[in-house]
């Protein structure tokens, strides 16, 4: 078992300040494992998906009223129905009692749940494993692999993949259905593997919707379900009044590298190394993982039509900040990356490479390893 302090202290913290805190994350990422670290003895686990479970909440209020301590419910999107029982019993006077629930999907897809929880519950998202949860040595593997515990810490590349391969079927068979969305297995994995492929672009729901054989709308839906089940992030695009023509549609990411590669059918890193998707698959992955290290609340990529383009952009303190995903030993600073400064009015940029050595290209711009993201943290506090 790998320890995961950072994000055992944003659940702890959060449980002070909120009566409900939601945590959020994919299926089989570590959610349940987590709740019961931190767990007390006066905390009382109920699982939404057991039968046993679900009837000894025949009362909900009565049954959670009654409580102390942590209450934990697990799949929470399995019993959407008691997100009113927990605003009114947040709202109690003198309350005690505080709520971890840990769900699968997004608020946008679990009806009612901001409506009902508004202004009473706290978001944690969780991940899979993370680079500062593993040694600095292990960040090909968790590339490869992803960052799902069961993947990563599987004997073999060949059990890994035929994790990850079995959790794709049982997503697509048996998670999206239990969410009350119904749409075919065998479409939704064509598109899923044709995201594969666009993984990295930007969404061009005309082109894609060709290639299947979907209307627009449907492919948008499509495109819908895997973001809100956290497979899909969509980095939207920042755009301001400049004398410049600006990109508009989201840049799609498959969140967990592992996943992707399992889509494109790649095995180990030798076949991941000759794909050509290799620079986009990293690209990928070192954004997933400064997010999680920065954790700024909103974060968005530029490109103009001319070809000026910044991988990712957020901000912090009312300042700008920029970072540049190179799958290169030695990047350099390009001429879209100068005007990107210039445009945007950026205080600083990272290009962030495979390399050994953080150094200085100019006064704005720094080459940072992956391995030394956390430097980028530093930098902005």
């Amino acid at each position: 078992m790998i320890d995961r302090p950072f994000f055992i202290n944003q659940v702890l913290t959060a449980l002070k300040r909120a009566p409900v805190v939601a945590l959020l994350g994919p299926r089989q990422c570590g959610k349940t494992t987590l709740a019961r670290m931190i767990a007390g003895d006066d905390s009382i686990f109920f699982d939404l998906e057991a039968v046993s479970d679900r009837r000894r909440l025949q009362n909900p209020e009565l049954v959670l009223g009654a409580a102390s301590g942590t209450v934990i419910l697990d799949e929470i999107q399995a019993m959407p129905e008691l997100f009113p029982v927990l605003r009114v019993l947040a709202d109690r006077p003198g309350r005690r009692t505080r709520f971890l629930i840990l769900g699968s999907a997004s608020p946008h897809i679990v009806a009612n749940v901001s409506e009902s929880l508004a202004g009473r519950v706290e978001f944690i998202e969780l991940s899979g494993f993370i680079l500062d949860e593993v040694s600095v040595s292990a960040d090909r593997k968790l590339w490869v692999r992803g960052g799902f515990p069961r993947s990563f810490l599987a004997k073999s590349e060949v059990d890994s993949l035929a994790w990850r391969e079995g959790f794709i079927r049982t997503f697509l068979e048996r998670d999206i259905p239990q969410l009350g969305i119904r749409i075919a297995a065998a479409a939704l994995r064509r598109f899923w593997t044709m995201l594969a492929h666009y993984h990295g672009q930007t969404w061009n729901g005309s082109e894609l919707g060709r290639s299947l054989g979907l209307s627009d709308k449907t492919v948008r839906s499509y495109l819908d379900v895997l973001t809100g089940t956290f497979m899909v992030r969509q980095l939207q695009p920042w755009h301001e009044n400049i004398a410049k023509r600006q990109v508009k549609a989201p840049k799609l990411f498959l969140r967990d590298s592992g996943i992707l590669h399992a889509l494109l059918t790649l095995n180990n890193l030798h076949e991941l190394i000759g794909h050509p998707r290799v620079g986009a698959s990293w690209e990928g992955f070192a954004l997933e993982q400064v997010l999680q290290s920065v954790g700024p609340s909103e974060a968005f990529f530029w490109a103009t039509h001319g070809g000026a383009e910044l991988d990712l952009m957020f901000m912090r303190g009312g300042r700008r900040y920029g970072v540049e995903f190179k799958f290169s030993e030695a990047p350099k600073a390009t001429r879209s990356l100068h005007t990107a400064i210039l445009s945007l009015q950026l205080e600083h940029v990272w290009i962030v490479c495979p390399g050994k050595h953080v150094y200085p290209i100019d006064e704005k711009i720094t080459v940072c390893p992956l391995k030394d993201i956390k430097g980028i943290a530093a930098h902005i506090k």
